[in-house]
């Protein structure tokens, strides 16, 4: 790597947040640009005294820069631990080699184990663009991917990251495939199973197409970005976590390919069982229970989807050495109140609390998915796991679980709440007919979930509930009033959030 003046350049934070993609800003008239030949959305090696990377140049001719400077953005910045002052050479990384297989798969042919190496190691150092990465990801999806190139993917996306093992032979973990808004069951889950002593160090995503995810909705009650340490001695003192996995490094491939996937609005069986089993394996994993909903507007839309699904999830697990149990369960609404994570963690607060008026079905599906994990690893006698589990909700273990891991994570908070809302009314008497998971979860993102926490929807009524004229249906919540509008304006052209037909 050459290192003279003519491809060096003063580093600068920009304070621009591009997510998890490296940014590189230069003026138009930079030296480095006409040296080296780059333009806009050219892939340009940043290398420092004791880091590099691969980022994405923009071009800016406003002044934002001096000359002499390179500006970062925030994602950037981070990865290169760069302090003010610093200078970094700026020069043409080598050719990624694995997109000749990811051509080769766009056109038919199928992936090899080295293949898939390939492109997660390209990944993971951050050389492939997000269109090469969304090319990746349509590929795999249109193409299809047989058991073994999914075994490969899973396989690969362990390796590429950290990977946890325990002083215990059995570990439990319960996973659901999510479209499903409000099945916040993973806290409950984790509390009950850690009470009755069993280790289960969960580690969740955050939203892909949902308004909330296990870490979003954990973070309104406390510290989900744990460090590999943090972890264990968080799970080693109380049996149990609830971790956001990107934090750990486990599967770091992953946090990026759900990054691309939220974009696309994609989540294929290949994708989405490698991306769940491949954390529950870098975790540590033995035994996994796998809650997969099923309903006209869920993620998983038909029984022999769920089949399917189910079918592909043991045979992996099995290559990957997990014992694995899929569970399928309704998905023809949603589950709990709240969609949205403060709204969802009040629904876990609720259930683990006993509060009057806590969500039956959200108790219900815990104590179910809690009873098979617990019958799995042994903790108690074939068909008791039910009643287990329930008992240890019922006598008050499972909340005490649930604030000593909140308090060994860095301490329990309020989750917040919104300052504005919109209630949403029944137009006629009748009986509620059909409610559309896709089109609430819109709204609850629109009004500006999950990234604003309190923001979301409260669902007050359910499936064959009785409702009268100007009866509320649902509360829209926002933190800001343009959010809310958002929503609101996207509820005028989808009237179908909820549906009332004749009353019997």
């Amino acid at each position: 790597m050459p290192q003279n003046a003519t491809n060096r350049l003063v580093l600068k934070r920009l304070g621009i947040d591009t997510y998890q993609e490296p940014v590189v800003y230069m003026r138009a008239d930079c030296h480095v640009c006409r040296s080296e030949g780059f333009t806009a959305h050219s892939r340009v090696l940043i290398t420092t005294g004791s880091a590099s990377i691969i980022a994405t140049l923009n071009v800016v001719r406003d002044g934002l820069l001096d000359e002499g400077e390179a500006g970062l953005s925030d994602a950037a910045w981070r990865l290169l631990d760069a302090k003010t002052g610093d200078t970094a050479t700026f020069s043409h990384p080598s050719p990624v080699d694995s997109m000749s297989a990811l051509r080769a798969k766009i056109f038919g042919h199928s992936f090899a184990a080295h293949d898939l190496d390939g492109i997660l190691a390209d990944i993971a150092a951050g050389r492939y663009t997000d269109i090469a990465l969304a090319a990746f990801l349509t590929a795999c999806a249109a193409g299809g991917m047989s058991l073994d190139e999914v075994v490969a993917l899973t396989r690969g996306m362990v390796d590429v990251g950290a990977r946890l093992s325990w002083p215990r032979p059995v570990i439990a973990d319960k996973h659901c495939v999510g479209g499903l808004p409000g099945n916040r069951t993973s806290p409950l889950v984790v509390s009950i199973v850690a009470a009755a002593g069993v280790w289960i160090p969960k580690t969740s995503s955050r939203a892909i197409t949902s308004p909330s995810g296990t870490a979003d909705a954990m973070e309104t009650l406390t510290n989900v970005d744990l460090d590999l340490d943090t972890m264990r001695r968080v799970v080693e003192r109380e049996n149990g976590c609830i971790a956001w996995g990107r934090a750990v490094r486990l599967s770091p491939v992953d946090d990026v390919l759900i990054r691309v996937e939220r974009a696309l609005d994609i989540d294929s069986d290949a994708q989405l069982v490698a991306s769940v089993l491949s954390k529950k394996v870098a975790a540590g994993s033995t035994h996994v229970v796998i809650d997969i909903p099923v309903g006209p507007t869920a993620k998983v839309r038909s029984i022999n989807a769920a089949e399917r699904l189910e079918h592909l999830l043991e045979r992996v697990g099995r290559q990957m050495g997990l014992q694995l149990q899929a569970v399928v369960t309704d998905g023809t609404q949603p589950i709990g109140h709240g969609m949205g994570p403060a709204l969802e963690a009040r629904d876990v607060l609720a259930v683990a609390t006993g509060a009057p008026g806590a969500p039956v079905d959200l108790r219900k599906r815990t104590v179910r998915l809690a009873g098979e994990l617990l019958e799995m690893v042994g903790a108690c006698a074939d068909d008791e796991g039910q009643a287990t589990a329930a008992a240890i909700l019922d006598d008050g273990r499972a909340w005490k679980k649930l604030q000593a891991i909140c308090e060994a994570q860095g301490g329990m908070r309020t989750p917040p709440v919104a300052a504005h809302r919109h209630e949403v009314t029944a137009p006629r008497a009748g009986q509620v007919a059909a409610i559309d998971n896709r089109v609430l979860a819109r709204i609850a993102k629109l009004a500006g979930a999950p990234a604003s926490p309190a923001s979301g929807i409260d669902l007050h009524v359910r499936l064959g509930a009785l409702v009268h004229a100007g009866q509320p249906l649902f509360t829209i919540h926002g933190q800001t009033p343009g959010e809310l509008a958002y929503a609101r304006e996207y509820l005028l052209g989808h009237p179908g959030a909820v549906t009332i037909g004749e009353a019997p």
